[in-house]
């Protein structure tokens, strides 16, 4: 049985002037077996020899072998190269004569040319292979994280219900859960990361804030530039609603409050009229 999407050894059953023909056994009839063009044949090879091929469909989508090497085979993700955007997707640079065909129904943001774009390998409903950014069930959840570790990850989708998914390493799965979201993130976006909780399924919630002892002094830094920015009197407090905040300055109600409850103590604001003067 072929397997397209995958390497798999088979065996030479016929030679042609345009190349020779594989199958799993020298019996295989015509419909077991795949050409392997001319330009990729090793020298010498003989009837009866074993090759290592790659199984995809050519631009006249016929099944073809290649001992050429892809970047992404099936079960993969892989950060890839837009090469051209058409009018039904795009197409990606994956080491084969024809390029991978990304469908815009499988982008999670609009790609253009040169783009570099993190990807899963499929087979669409017409037997073709395809490129998805759509990885969430492709990534693994066996990664070697423990709580604490610093991590580097790509975004490749954001939800309004859940948070930023990020694939760890480009092949863990990995979220930034809404509350710890605070940022404008981006997909494609790379992050550096720290874990801070591992779940019983292997999945990894993150968090691009420090520990909330070394993430305060980065936050009131922040809060004092913002009230910089408004002439020395930040107009709104520490009660505030958390819309407000995450709005105007990019931090949780929580985070917002510890930093301004820490400038306070040193003396460096004081809060008057709902609203926040530097001192």
């Amino acid at each position: 049985m072929f397997h397209i999407g995958c390497k798999q050894i088979l065996r030479v059953v016929k030679t042609v002037d345009f190349g020779v023909y594989l199958g799993e056994n020298e019996d295989a009839s015509m419909e077991e077996r795949v050409l392997l063009p001319k330009k990729q044949v090793p020298e010498g090879i003989e009837i009866g020899d074993e090759l290592e091929v790659f199984l995809y469909r050519d631009s006249s989508d016929r099944m073809i072998a290649t001992t050429n090497d892809p970047m992404l085979t099936l079960g993969e993700v892989k950060e890839l190269k837009v090469v051209s955007v058409g009018k039904i997707g795009a197409f990606l640079d994956w080491g084969l004569e024809k390029d991978l065909f990304l469908p815009y129904k499988e982008q999670t943001r609009r790609v253009k040319e040169n783009d570099p774009c993190l990807v899963a390998l499929y087979v669409d409903k017409s037997g073709r292979l395809c490129g998805t950014m759509k990885i969430y069930h492709y990534l693994k959840t066996s990664s070697p994280y423990v709580i604490g570790d610093q991590v580097k990850g790509t975004v490749y989708e954001i939800s309004g219900n859940f948070g930023v998914f990020v694939a760890v390493d480009d092949q863990y799965s990995g979220l930034i859960p809404k509350k710890e979201a605070q940022a404008d993130y981006k997909v494609g976006q790379k992050l550096d990361l720290r874990v801070t909780e591992v779940k019983e399924d292997g999945k990894l919630n993150l968090s691009a804030r420090e520990k909330a002892y070394l993430q305060i002094e980065v936050d009131a830094e922040n809060v004092l530039q913002a009230i910089d920015e408004y002439a020395g009197v930040l107009p709104f407090d520490d009660k505030a609603s958390p819309e407000l905040i995450q709005r105007e300055m990019g931090l949780s109600k929580a985070a917002f409050k510890r930093a301004v409850g820490h400038l306070i103590k040193e003396k460096k604001i004081e809060i008057k009229d709902r609203k926040i003067w530097r001192k």
